[in-house]
Parts: C-alpha cells; sequence; structure tokens
C-alpha cells in the first residue's frame, strides 16, 4: 500500500543533495531527487539510491554487540553493552589517566547533526589529549592555511562557482566529488554552464580524472610539485605588473611584499621540469587567470596528500588573492550560514596549531587533533601516556590510516575498545564492544558544518523518513549514555545522579541546541522568542523544500578572526617551509612510480561497498598505469601485478591506460575488505586491496601532520 512520499536530505556527502523518498507499507521503497529543492534542484548521484540498501542492509547490526574472549559475538541488550563499554573505557581512564584512551571519529561526522551537537562537545570534554579523525588524510593543510590566515580553521573560503569565468582545478574532482570544501550539488551541470556562458575550465592532476574530461585544459603535473607550480604562478604575477594592492581582499592583507620576495626564485623556467609543465603554458595560466573578468583557483585533496601540503595549501589561497579574487564575485568567498560555525569552532576549542605535540613522534596538534599517522606509535610505545583504550566513532582508520596494517596490528593490543558503528568491519572487528546507531533515514538532519562551505547561502531542515523503534539509538543518545555513565558511574546512587541529568540533556537533543545556534547565529529571531523577522528551527521546518537566501557575498572583513582583523598573506611558518621546495629544485629527479589515489562516484571511502547495486559492474579496484610504463616492464592490460612499496604489498589486476601520466599509478581508496573476521558479505565478495597498505605513516607533511599518501614511491612486476 502507497504511503506517499517524505522529503529529506541525502547525507552521504558533502553536496547534501535534497530527496523525495516514495514509501509502502512504512518501508522506503525508491529515493529519487528533489525537484522542488532550491539547492539541488532534482539532482542525485547514485550513492542516494543505496539509502534505502543501507537501511535494510542484513549485515547492519541492529543491536548492541559484545565480543567475548573467543572471539565470538553475542548480541546483548543496550543496558548491558552501556554498561560494559563505560566501565571499560572508565577502568582505563583509571589506572592509567586521561590520555590512555583515544578517541577517533570518522568522516560521517560532519554528516550527522547529533554527532556534531552532541560527541564532538563531549569528546573533547573527556579530558584526553588523544583525538583523531581524518582531517589528518584529507583536509588538514586547508584547515591550518585558513587558521594562519584568517584566524579560524573553519574560515576556508569557497569558490563561487555559478558566476566564475575561469576556473583553475588543482588536485580535485569536483565532478565526482561534487565539491570538497565545497557544498556544491551537480557540479557536472555547474562546470557545464560555465562552459556555456564563454568560460574557461583548465584541470592539473596527474591523471585525466571525470572534471579533467571537461576541461578546456588539461595538464599533467608530477605528484608532489603542486606548491612550485602555485609558487611559479605567483611570480609571474608580480614580474608582470598584474598584482594590485588596492584589488578585493589584497587591500585588508599583511605581507604582499613578503610574498613577492619568496616567489622570487621559482620563475616558470626554473620549475618547469620538476613539475612537468612547460614553462610558457605555466606563464599562459598565471595570466589567463588574473586578466579574466572573474576567476578563482580551487585545490583540494590531492594539494593535500604530499610532503608540501601546507605550504601548497597557503599558496592556493594566496594566488586568488594576490589576482584579486579574494572575497569578489566569482572568486573565493564566504558563505553567510544561519549558523555561525566559526563560533562553534571557538566553543569546541578547535583555534590552534602546535600547542601540545604527540608523545612517541612530537607531532603537533592541529585544532585539538593529532595526525592519524601517529596513532599506532601512541598504542605500540610503552611509557606515561601511552594509549590503552579507544573510542571509534563512525570511522573505519585500518582502511583510511596510512599503512593500515601497523595500526590494525595495534588495535589488537588494547586493552580495551568501544565502536559506535553499524557494522562489523575492518577496525570494529577488533572492539570489544559495539553500539550501533540508526540508518541515515531514521535520522533528522540539518548541515551544520556544511553550510558554512556552500556556494550558496541556504538552509534546510529535514524530519526523519523512518521512524526510529523503541529498542533502537540515536548516535547521540549512545554518546550521551556513554558520556555520562563515564562521568558519574554505573552504581547507584551515582545513576540517580545521571538520571538526573539525563531527562533535560535528552529533551533538549541536538533540535533544541540546533534552534538555540540559529537564533543567536547572525541571521536568528534571538532567545527571546520570534518576532517573525528572524530564523528559527520552527521556521525553517516550514521550509519543506529548504530556503535559497541568495549568491555570495563579499563579507571577508566580517569572518576575519586574526588579531588585527587582517588576512596574513605570509604567515612565518609557511615562509620557512619555502626552503624545502627550493631543496625540491635542488634534488635529483627519481625515476620510482609515485602511487595517487582516486575516487568514484558509486563509493564513499570505506563504508559504501556493502550496497551490490553499489559495487556492480565492471571491477573498480584496479592498478592504473600509463602503457609507456607497463611496456618497460613488460606488463599488459588485465594482467595480475604486484605492487610493493618500503611498507607493505597487494595484488590487484592492471589496467593499462593513458589516463594517468607516465610515471605514475593509481589505486582507489577505501578497498580492501578481505580482512578476516569482518562481517559484510557484498564488500567481501568485492574485496579489492587497500591503497594502505601501501602508503607509509611516516611520510607526512612536517608543518601540518597531513599524510603524503600521494608521493609513495612503488615498484609494479608481474604477480606470481
Amino acid at each position: 500500500m502507497r504511503d506517499g512520499v517524505k522529503y529529506g536530505i541525502c547525507t552521504l556527502c558533502e553536496a547534501g543533495c535534497g530527496i523525495e523518498v516514495e514509501l509502502e507499507d512504512g518501508r522506503a521503497v525508491s529515493v529519487r531527487g528533489d525537484k522542488a529543492d532550491g539547492f539541488s534542484k532534482g539532482y542525485v548521484c547514485p550513492k542516494a539510491t543505496a539509502l534505502i540498501d543501507l537501511h535494510e542492509d542484513p549485515d547492519r547490526l541492529r543491536r548492541p554487540m559484545i565480543r567475548e574472549e573467543d572471539g565470538r559475538w553475542r548480541e546483548v541488550s543496550w543496558e548491558k553493552a552501556l554498561h560494559t563499554a563505560a566501565e571499560g573505557l572508565q577502568k582505563v581512564r583509571e589506572r592509567y589517566g586521561n590520555d590512555a584512551l583515544a578517541i577517533y571519529q570518522g568522516n560521517p561526522t560532519v554528516h550527522n547533526l547529533g554527532l556534531m551537537l552532541f560527541a564532538q562537545p563531549l569528546f573533547r570534554k573527556m579530558g584526553t589529549r588523544n583525538l583523531y579523525s581524518p582531517s589528518s588524510v584529507d583536509q588538514g593543510p586547508h584547515m591550518l592555511a585558513a587558521l594562519e590566515m584568517f584566524g579560524s580553521p573553519a574560515h576556508m573560503p569557497v569558490v563561487d562557482i555559478d558566476r566564475t569565468d575561469c576556473l583553475i582545478v588543482l588536485g580535485a574532482n569536483p565532478v565526482v566529488s561534487n565539491g570538497s570544501i565545497m557544498t556544491a550539488p551537480d557540479m557536472r551541470g555547474r562546470l557545464k554552464a560555465l562552459k556555456k556562458r564563454g568560460g574557461k575550465l583548465i584541470v592539473i592532476d596527474p591523471r585525466r580524472t571525470q572534471t579533467a574530461r571537461l576541461a578546456d585544459e588539461h595538464h599533467f603535473i608530477r605528484p608532489g610539485t603542486d606548491a612550485l607550480l602555485l609558487m611559479a604562478m605567483i611570480h609571474t604575477l608580480f614580474e608582470a605588473d598584474r598584482v594590485k594592492p588596492s584589488r578585493g581582499a589584497l587591500a585588508i592583507s599583511d605581507g604582499l611584499s613578503i610574498l613577492n620576495q619568496v616567489s622570487k626564485p621559482f620563475s616558470p623556467e626554473i620549475v618547469a621540469e620538476t613539475c612537468q609543465i612547460p614553462a610558457q603554458t605555466i606563464r599562459t595560466m598565471a595570466l589567463e587567470f588574473a586578466d579574466a573578468r572573474r576567476s578563482a583557483c580551487y585545490g583540494r585533496l590531492g594539494v593535500c596528500l604530499q610532503p608540501s601540503a601546507a605550504v601548497a595549501a597557503w599558496l592556493v589561497y594566496a594566488l586568488n588573492i594576490v589576482a584579486g579574487r579574494m572575497d569578489q564575485i566569482g572568486g573565493l568567498m564566504y558563505p553567510a550560514p544561519l549558523v555561525d560555525v566559526g563560533a562553534i569552532a571557538r566553543m569546541l576549542g578547535m583555534k590552534g596549531h602546535d600547542r601540545w605535540r604527540s608523545r612517541v613522534r612530537g607531532l603537533p596538534e592541529l585544532a585539538g587533533e593529532f595526525p592519524i599517522a601517529t596513532l599506532a606509535d601512541e598504542i605500540n610505545q610503552p611509557g606515561q601516556g601511552q594509549v590503552k583504550a579507544l573510542l571509534t566513532s563512525a570511522g573505519n582508520p585500518a582502511l583510511s590510516a596510512p599503512n593500515g596494517p601497523a595500526l590494525e596490528a595495534a588495535l589488537g593490543k588494547l586493552d580495551f575498545m568501544v565502536s559506535i558503528d553499524g557494522y562489523i568491519n575492518e577496525t570494529t572487528r577488533h572492539a570489544n564492544v559495539i553500539l550501533p546507531p540508526v540508518s541515515q533515514l531514521q535520522r533528522p538532519h540539518f548541515d551544520v558544518a556544511l553550510t558554512a562551505f556552500a556556494i550558496r547561502n541556504v538552509a534546510r531542515w529535514a524530519d526523519p523518513i523512518l521512524p526510529k523503534h523503541p529498542d533502537e539509538r540515536h548516535d547521540w543518545e549512545i554518546v550521551m549514555e556513554l558520556g555520562l555513565r563515564m562521568m558519574v558511574g554505573n552504581q547507584w546512587p551515582a545513576s540517580m545522579l545521571c538520571e538526573l541529568i539525563r531527562g533535560p540533556l535528552g529533551r533538549l537533543g541536538p533540535e533544541g541546541i540546533l534552534d538555540i545556534l540559529i537564533r543567536i547565529g547572525p541571521k536568528g529571531a534571538g532567545l527571546g522568542g520570534s518576532n517573525g523577522k528572524g530564523w528559527t528551527l520552527e521556521k525553517l521546518r516550514r521550509e519543506t523544500h529548504g530556503v535559497d537566501m541568495g549568491p555570495l557575498e563579499p563579507r571577508a572583513v566580517d569572518v576575519l578572526e586574526t588579531p588585527n582583523r587582517r588576512i596574513q598573506l605570509a604567515p612565518e611558518r609557511f615562509v620557512k617551509g619555502v626552503e624545502a621546495l627550493r631543496e625540491q629544485l635542488q634534488s635529483s629527479p627519481r625515476r620510482a612510480l609515485l602511487l595517487i589515489g582516486r575516487r568514484h562516484l558509486r563509493s564513499n571511502n570505506s563504508w559504501m561497498h556493502n550496497s551490490q547495486r553499489l559495487v556492480r559492474g565492471k571491477d573498480r579496484c584496479t592498478l592504473l598505469m600509463h602503457p609507456e610504463d607497463a611496456q618497460a616492464r613488460s606488463l599488459e592490460d588485465g594482467q595480475r601485478v604486484e605492487v610493493a612499496s618500503q611498507v607493505g604489498a597487494v595484488e590487484v589486476t592492471l589496467e593499462v591506460s593513458d589516463e594517468v601520466m607516465p610515471g605514475v599509478v593509481s589505486l582507489p581508496h577505501g578497498w580492501g575488505h578481505h580482512r578476516q573476521g569482518t562481517q559484510m558479505g557484498v564488500a567481501q565478495a568485492h574485496a579489492g586491496v587497500s591503497v594502505n597498505d601501501l602508503t607509509d605513516d611516516q611520510h607526512l607533511d612536517p608543518i601540518s601532520g597531513n599524510a603524503a599518501l600521494n608521493t609513495t614511491e612503488v615498484n609494479v612486476r608481474a604477480a606470481g
């Protein structure tokens, strides 16, 4: 019996597309794009249809699980599971100290209202410095550049994509990602519109990506040389007198003369051979960028996964600023969301770098987190502060962290581990207790973080598509229970105190907190009620398909949090990092193959491979290699090959293609589902191999601590 339709928001990636879900007999039977959604306008990618698969998945856990001493899993009540989890974690803290507990929050956290508003504050108040997330294999360099230049890691400007005339895309594939730190549904359509209105798209990437195939120009670049290219482009603008101090955000910037000075040694002719881009091409790109009516340079994941990542991220912003494209229509701009994300970052203590360092390797924290590359060290190395317990939430670091096998081995040495997760996967198989939350279709949603990176000023609320059953728990309810039990204990009379706190907190919930944040936000109605002139959650609820509050507007002066409220164009730590670029130019070029990753529209990191409709078809976990490199090694398309690095080796099918440049090979991220003890049947049948079985946890950007995954040197030979 048809029940009708409900409208929601897809929470699987940053695009946050509006969806229309058809219900029959209380079950979701189809997912389509919501054509009335003012932002996504009916667009959805193939992942959205798999929301039903995730909800219905027989492998998804519905009840808490405890792992017995013999390794077998046993389903238990929530009371038993929460008691065991809280007691196990708290015993470790009492015996070894707060830092003996490490906490890892995965990528889905940012797409989860409850985790953003409950888990983030609670985890950061547990007194441990051992906080980890995928930021240090993803966006850490951008966050550090924003902190140093604009005053907060939350203030990363986005491309005004719908109004630009010239877009340079560096190390990004937005046609597949639909933006990343740039919330933009249907990027393919937006880029086609850019070209249709006479604009130009230039892509710089070691692989001819889906975005590159749309481009007017695509230039291969040697992995790890992005900072050199950007410095040469900035050099060109100074040399050609294209830098006008009164233009755009340059008028509120300090450090222009320093940037000019440090760019002088990096002419296009000097960097061309290292980057493998001709000098004239570099000059032409730089001048076209500066001379276009409206232009923007967008750098993303590829920029972050290299040894000079922090310097490269800095130079992406710097190029836009010196060309007069920052805080300008069609350039890099700041959205004006309902919720002030910068204020949230300040409240959570996410405004600092190198305030303390990791115990074993002395790596700097960023926004309160250590690089994930050092978690295994902190578990393995004995001594005061050794990590003895781990709490993971919505994450799978065994596949997403560099040198995954080393981290997996370390997980087996923990005294206790708890995972808030819906699956027994490569990471959670090591847990003592797994606490499964409801599915994506059973949660309400508001993009607390991602509207701060949207290409238009938008706001959307979505009620749950399906109800939560009485014996199911939201992520935030699980976190709240764990936190309360760890703070006050499990036994009476502490349990009575726990009950007194639980009631008000539970009634407030994420929705109550969100309403407060909206009311006190820049467009809010205030806490004293609503006079109809400002936003409240109740007012937003009435907008079934969301509200579009217009295009981005110049507002950098309102956003900056630097001490003097000016952009810092040449932060000292980045200027010092330029020395490594000089050394890179002076070193002899290595001839080893460099490994890079890649993503697919039907994948999402490591947790979307248990849907049959998303993994069916041609094998996507293959090694791309240029024909010249294959011929030099007597290898053929379709052949099984061994890929080896200094930390490990995998066996995979070779795909010979000129899609990658010579000297570069590519493996997708997120596969490797062959680990014994996982319980994800579809994923196991399409296991693939993990690229992080090859990446090195010692190979980092020294400034930000971000993993330099895309410059891993590998050898490839016939398998067997």
